[in-house]
């Protein structure tokens, strides 16, 4: 079964991938120009690899998470899904769970890898659920 996840952030939308219900792989961050273009390259990305769940990243118990959830669930809102089961999973610490990990292995810069690491680390956390 292929599983995806997504870590919805205002500027970088973090993506992972996992084909065997085993191993994640973090994939491209998709860079949010606007949520129109964001959610057709999400969609074009479900789309490609024939994906079957989506799991998306919900922020638990933060100071503005009811905002960040409604606009998560717009932005899932806004995609192709067809027939594509939606899950949403507690994202709570997994960006900087991503940054602990990487640290020394690539630097931190904001080309979306630490996104995509969260976006791993959410879809793990879901798969070992």
């Amino acid at each position: 079964m292929k599983i995806a996840s997504i870590d919805v952030g205002l500027k970088r939308i973090g993506v992972a991938l996992c084909l065997d219900s085993k191993i994640v792989f973090p994939q491209d961050a998709i860079l949010r120009k606007n949520r129109n273009q964001a959610s057709n390259e999400v969609s074009i990305f479900l789309k490609t690899w024939e994906i079957k769940t989506l799991v998306v990243g919900l922020p638990k118990d933060g100071s503005s998470s009811e905002e960040m959830e409604r606009r998560i669930k717009h932005f899932v809102s806004l995609l192709k899904l067809n027939d594509i089961e939606v899950c949403y999973q507690d994202e709570q610490g997994s960006s900087i769970e991503a940054k602990e990990l990487t640290k020394g292995i690539f630097k931190h810069k904001r080309d979306g890898k630490i996104d995509s690491m969260a976006a791993k680390i959410i879809l793990e956390r879901w798969l070992s659920r």
